[in-house]
């Protein structure tokens, strides 16, 4: 009579363990698959920059190293950021006219909070070299734009696109020629891309033998209360 007692805490125990470390394992194979692809990306991002595609496509040409050649028209927007050592300040997203006369939105770099009452940006020929990017830096608790300042609070390529009446194309500068005289540039990094699927890993293995603990202690009072 015992022994059938055990047996329905002993399947479900045995089950229990066999999913969640399998789910362990698979979170240590995305992990692998995860490093590589970053790998790739980061290969990606310091690769030799090629011209400006007619039509980009997020999906297909995000982190896509470019030059481009042209002039800034003067019309910007500034999104809200901060950098260690520099407190805050905003990245300057401005039109840019390519010499085939496209409008292009091109993220300049950082600009601090002390500087930006004077800035006025550059004028003249430039050469932008970055790399096209679309960031996914908004989500359901960004604010709205603030318009009459011309203060944003996460570069949203569309939208940013649609208020200053370029294509919805983001080239993320990481050198001009010639160089600005205020501006940090802020290239394309792996830093933003997530690889959280060791600590997930470990979250399922850990699962898995406290599931081991309760289904053992579980046996052992069954057994004790079967002996009594």
């Amino acid at each position: 009579m015992a022994l059938r007692r055990l047996i329905g805490p002993l399947v479900l125990g045995i089950a229990g363990v066999a999913m969640l470390m399998s789910l362990g394992f698979w979170q240590l194979s995305r992990l692998d698959e995860k490093r590589v692809l970053i790998a790739e990306i980061e290969a990606q991002i310091v690769a030799a920059p090629v011209a400006l595609p007619e039509a980009p496509e997020p999906e297909r040409d995000r982190y896509m190293p470019v030059h481009a050649e042209g002039r800034f028209t003067g019309e910007v927007v500034h999104v809200l950021a901060s950098q260690r050592g520099a407190g805050t300040g905003t990245h300057v997203i401005a039109v840019f006219e390519t010499q085939g006369g496209r409008r292009v939105l091109v993220d300049r770099g950082f600009l601090p909070d002390a500087a930006r009452p004077g800035f006025a940006g550059e004028s003249g020929d430039v050469r932008v070299i970055g790399n096209l990017h679309w960031p996914r830096d908004a989500d359901r608790y960004t604010p709205e734009p603030d318009l009459a300042r011309g203060l944003w609070f996460a570069r949203e390529v569309a939208p940013i696109a649609t208020h200053l009446g370029s294509e919805p194309v983001l080239i993320v500068a990481r050198a001009e020629q010639p160089p600005p005289t205020e501006l940090r540039p802020v290239p394309v990094g792996i830093e933003g891309i997530r690889n959280d699927h060791l600590e997930y890993a470990i979250t399922w293995f850990t699962l898995a033998i406290a599931w081991a603990g309760m289904t053992l202690y579980l046996l052992w009072r069954i057994r004790r209360e079967g002996r009594a």
